[in-house]
């Protein structure tokens, strides 16, 4: 991600992972217990405007949907032992858009 000095981005965590978001950000982070259509505000670990960082702040953000991500295939063999298992996995996400930050 290209991060220009006079841009003003924040840094946001959301399931266990971090988020470096800009205002009109569309991204995918773990399910959140929201409706679709909802506006939600996150606690912004860091914001910085102009080369300058401030830590805390607030996103407002908007949820677009909620659905499941692409299926995983999780395969274990072990070899001489004529064992093989194979599963599928598919993830819950939440797709947000960032609306301002603070």
């Amino acid at each position: 991600m290209n991060l220009e000095v006079n841009n003003m981005y924040a840094v946001l965590e959301a399931g266990s992972k971090q988020y470096v978001v800009k205002e009109g950000d569309v991204l995918k982070v773990e399910k959140l217990p929201y409706q679709e259509g909802e506006e939600i505000e996150l606690n912004a670990l860091g914001v910085a405007k102009d080369g300058t960082f401030v830590q805390g702040g607030k996103v407002k953000a908007k949820v677009l949907e909620t659905a499941k991500n692409k299926k995983v295939l999780v395969f274990k063999h072990l070899p001489k032992k004529h064992s093989k298992r194979l599963r599928g996995h598919r993830q819950f996400y939440t797709k947000i858009s960032i609306l301002s930050i603070q």
